[in-house]
């Protein structure tokens, strides 16, 4: 009996220790901080802050290798961050661009560092360039979007909205500060998101991987009086519904003095042509998958921002899926190769057409009927043309679309040239 009392009380007083232990470590957890998610930030970064060099206190991996995009001066066959001026590489390009600005000047996209300085520098400025030009320049916008809105930001004359811009391309053009969230912040992106029904605030940090890509990678055209930047994204973003959307508008970027057709100059449709069911795209892959591999500096991992192309670094961008590099790069050439004469052959093709179209339409018998559907094959030839050839990976982000859109543009151009010929009877 006595045996059985202990065994309660010393069963209970261990029961009583045990409780006690708990409600202590409970009460000692309640008052400790929450716990922190890796490194304790160096500093606070002002909302919309465009100095990237106070987000890289906190961030020095991802702000050192966002400088050597200054220091990439290695081409690949068909692209690469260097300077190369396009228009001695393909004299075609001048007439084709006849008329535009681009006519006067066309090079190779550099890095990020560079944005700024190259579009201070270049010859299609002129003092009636609007604001608009600076919309993908730097990380100075988000801000002053803000506080201008997109309508006076892009209706400032170039010149005027300089004074206010001194950073290239940085941290705020994609990132929540303190969060590192990625958002869209150019305007024009939110807009056409809406158009579509889409609201990006729910989308994957994974989908957000290219959409942040978006807010400037992606054709668009400055809107009315005011040139305010827009996307023509309202029917969607297959080529066929961009041309259906300027057609519906009436829009063009200029008038071209040889065939007489109304022209749209195409801007870098990176995101449309990949997202337009590439291959790629469809198995989840993001454009900083690509573009910004992870990487190690010791035992921390990041996302390196020396952003460029993968064929200048295969082991960690395509090495991550395909175990044989080389292979890859062969492939790649190969896809590459033959968009590229495809595009040759479209440019032919083009050429021809404006040529034909110029001698029907000065001889006096020409049927101005068949002039004028000339010069619209060529417009729709010439649109399609410049959808791929504007874009930046030699059709790689989405090779079927690519090669199916330059198909569609040399039959344009082939029948623009051959109703020019029937208009002279």
């Amino acid at each position: 009996m006595k045996k059985n009392l202990l065994s309660t009380i010393l069963v209970s007083g261990i029961i009583i220790i045990l409780a006690a232990t708990v409600v202590i470590l409970l009460i000692f957890m309640k008052n400790q901080p929450e716990p922190n998610r890796g490194i304790l930030p160096m500093v606070t970064v002002e909302a919309l802050e465009p100095d990237s060099s106070i987000w890289g206190q906190n961030f020095p991996n991802q702000y050192t290798t966002m400088l050597q995009t200054a220091q990439n001066e290695d081409g690949t066959l068909y692209g690469g961050s260097y300077l190369r001026n396009k228009l001695q590489v393909d004299p075609r390009l001048l007439t084709l661009f006849a008329g535009n600005a681009f006519s006067k000047e066309y090079n190779e996209d550099r890095g990020h560092e560079y944005a700024l300085i190259d579009v201070n520098e270049s010859l299609r400025i002129s003092d009636k360039t609007p604001g608009t030009c600076y919309s993908c320049k730097s990380s100075d916008n988000p801000l002053l979007w803000q506080i201008m809105g997109a309508e006076a930001y892009d209706a400032t004359p170039f010149a005027a909205l300089g004074k206010e811009i001194t950073h290239s391309i940085g941290c705020a053009n994609c990132h929540e500060a303190n969060t590192l969230k990625l958002v869209v912040t150019n305007p024009a992106l939110d807009t056409a998101f809406k158009a579509q029904g889409l609201d990006w605030t729910t989308f994957t940090r994974q989908q957000m991987r290219s959409v942040v890509c978006a807010n400037c990678h992606v054709e668009y055209y400055m809107a009315g009086d005011g040139k305010l930047l827009t996307l023509p994204w309202e029917n969607g973003i297959k080529i066929e519904d961009i041309a259906r959307y300027y057609t519906d508008i009436n829009f063009k970027d200029w008038l071209h003095p040889d065939s007489g057709a109304a022209m749209i100059k195409m801007q870098h449709p990176d995101y449309e042509l990949y997202t337009a069911g590439s291959t790629h795209y469809n198995a989840g892959v993001a454009c900083a998958d690509c573009h910004m591999p992870y990487t190690r500096d010791g035992s921390v991992k990041f996302s390196t921002h020396n952003i460029k192309s993968p064929l200048l670094n295969l082991a960690p961008t395509c090495g991550t899926c395909h175990t044989d590099v080389d292979y890859v790069a062969e492939r790649v050439k190969i896809i590459q190769d033959s968009v590229f004469i495809t595009m040759i052959k479209a440019e032919d093709a083009i050429v021809s057409a404006i040529d034909a179209i110029k001698k029907s339409a000065a001889n006096a018998n020409a049927d101005l009927t068949l002039i004028e559907a000339a010069r619209e094959l060529h417009r729709q030839a010439q649109l399609r043309w410049d959808f791929i050839a504007a874009e930046n990976s030699m059709g790689f982000h989405n090779p079927v679309e690519a090669l199916r859109i330059l198909a569609d543009a040399i039959d344009l151009a082939r029948q623009a040239e051959s109703t020019a010929l029937r208009a002279v009877k």
